[in-house]
């Protein structure tokens, strides 16, 4: 690599959240960084981008001194813009995160940290989604510094064209860890229900609600990794085409329908 290692970093909680923060700090040591992100918490959103609604970003100061954009968009969105209009030069890596909260099995379709990483991915750039597997109140160090090791693999190995990496680190003390394991995308999936409430107007509202229904046991799948203590890194890509399908389909003489 010619120039320094320049990286964009964005996530879906939002740019005051504490897991960019932790990861800016680990990041700045090893590289230039560029923080474009939500201006507020953007989790599931998918790859939803805005299309019918003007996009604003405003510079966002954090301890008295600028930290970056934060714009008033989805996690796609941070990322286009980032890339196409406020950067003045291409990124060698995005990295979406840190995520708090997992992000494996069928989690990866709505999450906005993995989304932020696909976008990258689609501008051409080698993109990495992390994540801190809890909700509750989280350390992000040790996250933030094995993200920083994996950026500076990734920068020296590259990725493949529409490959990202999705990565889920047990939120455990660093000690506790087992190591890091290659893995695949879990097939578990929510089982979704709606709490059915009223509001102070009486007024019916729905709030989604659910558990994550672990049907995977193999140990090499994300949600099996890191219940097991171990880092979980899944090479994932956005070509939705089922080629076993598509070549069962060639068989049902579909030109008859015309």
């Amino acid at each position: 690599m010619s120039s320094p290692l320049h990286i964009l970093v964005s996530n879906d909680d939002g740019i005051d959240a504490p897991g960019i923060y932790a990861l800016v700090m680990e990041l700045r040591k090893i590289a230039e960084v560029t923080v474009v992100a939500p201006d507020k918490q953007q989790s599931a959103v998918g790859h939803a981008i805005t299309v019918n609604y003007p996009l604003r970003a405003v510079p966002f100061r954090k301890n008295n001194e600028f930290f970056g954009y934060a714009v008033e968009g989805t996690p796609a969105d941070a990322v286009k813009l980032g890339v196409r209009f406020l950067m003045k030069t291409k990124p060698h890596i995005v990295i979406s995160g840190i995520n708090h909260g997992s992000n494996t099995a069928i989690n990866i379709i709505y999450s906005g940290t993995v989304s932020a990483a696909t976008e990258g991915t689609i501008l051409g750039i080698p993109s990495i989604a992390v994540s801190l597997t809890t909700y509750k109140e989280a350390d992000f160090s040790y996250a933030a510094k094995f993200a920083a090791r994996l950026a500076l693999l990734v920068a020296e190995k590259g990725l493949p064209d529409r490959t990202l990496l999705n990565v889920n680190i047990p939120a455990v003390p660093e000690n506790q860890m087992r190591g890091v394991m290659i893995t695949r995308q879990g097939k578990s999936t929510w089982d979704d229900t709606f709490d059915v409430r009223r509001d102070p107007a009486n007024r019916e509202y729905f709030w989604l609600t659910g558990n994550m229904n672990v049907i995977d046991t193999d140990p090499d799948v994300d949600q099996i990794a890191i219940r097991n203590l171990y880092i979980s890194v899944t090479p994932i890509h956005y070509d939705l085409t089922d080629g076993q399908m598509l070549e069962a389909m060639k068989g049902w003489a579909l030109e008859k329908l015309r």
